[in-house]
């Protein structure tokens, strides 16, 4: 069963080139099951489930009446013959998947819808992170550094709305927040680990280019964080 929703998810997003294809969809799904491995009384095929259908009805790809209804995801779960109980329960996890849902107060409440959630995120933190995020912004014309324009700290659903600017904007703005959105102990030492990467990324980018006030800026970023962040001295010598 889980084999042909796997073939039904990838009809609908097989050719996506925003960084929500079925390479995203394969990871997320690995990373979920990675994660139910390490908690307890988590059902294994709901957590699949979620994972294969969280982005076959996002509202970038199919609009905001298919992710409100989730029209694609209960189609290929009725077709295949998913049992209602078990209908719901996937569906009340998918309208708790993603960054705009959080920053309304919407969070997974189930460990599959966690497991789910953080492993989502994750994929949008570290070297996978930075490729899906600079694939993305090359398809909607985004550049991806602007030197005289710095995040804005608005956390706002509204704000979140508003098309950003530059690719590194975005970073700071929106994925450097995940880590510390995750709902699971797998979740946060994987995110964690990522995260490290990112800002690793970062660190040598704003060297390269000869951005000193960029490298500055995020220094003061990471002295608001409680992590102790390495990066600078191993850069710093």
């Amino acid at each position: 069963m889980i084999e042909i929703v796997k073939k039904r998810v990838h009809e609908l997003l097989n050719g996506d080139q925003s960084g929500h294809g079925m390479d995203h969809i394969d990871r997320v799904l690995a990373l979920s099951l990675k994660f139910a491995q390490q908690e307890v009384s988590v059902d294994v095929e709901v957590v699949s489930l979620i994972a294969l259908l969280h982005d076959v009805d996002d509202y970038k790809l199919f609009g905001e009446e298919s992710e409100r209804n989730l029209t694609n995801a209960r189609r290929i779960m009725r077709d295949v013959g998913i049992e209602i109980e078990k209908e719901q329960k996937v569906c009340e996890a998918l309208h708790c998947i993603g960054y705009s849902k959080s920053l309304k107060g919407i969070r997974a409440t189930s460990m599959e819808g966690r497991i789910v959630s953080d492993a989502d995120m994750c994929d949008a933190l570290g070297s996978i992170g930075i490729l899906r995020v600079s694939q993305y912004g090359l398809k909607i014309n985004r550049p991806f550094f602007l030197r005289e324009d710095f995040p804005v700290n608005d956390e706002s659903y509204e704000y979140h709305m508003i098309p950003t600017s530059s690719t590194v904007r975005f970073i700071f703005e929106v994925l450097l927040k995940y880590k510390d959105l995750m709902l699971t102990e797998s979740g946060k030492k994987e995110a964690s680990i990522r995260y490290q990467a990112m800002i690793d990324f970062l660190y040598h980018y704003f060297d390269e280019v000869t951005a000193p006030e960029w490298t500055q800026y995020l220094d003061d970023y990471l002295e608001k964080s409680p992590v102790i962040q390495k990066s600078k001295e191993k850069l710093r010598g």
